[in-house]
């Protein structure tokens, strides 16, 4: 039998990348969605890029270095000598989301941010978790008895004043933004699958709101790949489509939504779009 040797869809790599768990290789799932824009990306080259700046964080280490010492000196070299920052001029254009081109222009958003520190963080043996903090994506090193949480947009150290300053400004309640518990509630790691979400979500948003159908249900692609039970994102899917006038893969997906999200607030107003399609759910 010959070889098959065509490449995969970005798709498809992308299905292949974000199976299990256990395994799911955070840094390569993020590079990979800038193939969705560039789809000849090596995504391989990308992560060459990401070695070397390792290995250039390795050279700076003694093999005694303490925690403390390591993320110092991962704030350094990420930080003040690569200069990484936040994208303040342009913060919604979706080059911030791509990994390959936040390594050329060294400017992104947070979680793009914390995804390339984090994976400079883990090489070195910091015991690093990227947090859903209100407002914006924040990274935490656990130190020995504690924890330091960095903003990845601007490289602060935030301390619990800081932090529960953030807090109040998201119109949480001021008594409970000063409980620990709640703060505590809100440093809870999220996992891989959760930040590819989050930064599909963030491409999501910036596609719907320049009305960008076609980028949109290539994003609405991943994120139903992603998180197959996800009803809402085959509603956003299908009425994306719909726009497309591409009726028969709209009718499919908001069949599904309708079917399955039967307590959705919007439910009936779905039901009857897809009526307008040509479809019937229930």
């Amino acid at each position: 039998m010959p070889l098959d040797l065509t490449l995969p869809t970005p798709l498809a790599y992308f299905s292949a990348l974000v199976q299990q768990d256990e395994s799911l290789p955070l840094l390569e799932a993020a590079a990979s969605l800038a193939q969705d824009e560039t789809p000849d990306l090596d995504v391989q080259q990308v992560l060459d890029q990401v070695d070397r700046l390792i290995a250039r964080l390795r050279r700076r280490m003694t093999p005694d270095a303490d925690p403390v010492e390591r993320l110092r000196a991962v704030n350094q070299l990420f930080f003040s000598d690569l200069g990484f920052a936040g994208n303040v001029n342009d913060y919604y254009n979706p080059d911030n989301s791509y990994l390959d081109v936040v390594l050329h222009t060294r400017r992104g958003i947070p979680i793009s941010l914390a995804v390339l520190w984090l994976e400079l963080a883990q090489s070195v043996g910091l015991q690093v978790e990227g947090v859903g903090f209100p407002g914006h994506f924040l990274v935490q090193a656990q130190i020995e008895d504690g924890r330091v949480v960095i903003d990845p947009f601007s490289g602060q150290s935030l301390g619990r004043p800081e932090l529960r300053e953030r807090l109040e400004q998201f119109h949480l309640d001021p008594e409970l933004a000063q409980s620990d518990a709640t703060l505590s509630k809100f440093l809870r790691p999220t996992p891989p699958r959760q930040i590819l979400a989050r930064m599909l979500r963030n491409l999501q948003d910036i596609h719907r709101t320049q009305q960008d159908w076609a980028r949109l249900v290539l994003v609405q692609d991943r994120l139903v790949t992603l998180l197959p039970a996800a009803w809402p994102e085959y509603r956003e899917r299908g009425l994306a489509l719909a726009e497309l006038g591409d009726v028969e893969r709209a009718r499919a997906d908001l069949s599904v939504y309708v079917r399955e999200a039967v307590e959705a607030a919007d439910h009936d107003a779905m039901a009857e779009r897809l009526s307008a399609l040509g479809g019937s759910g229930g």
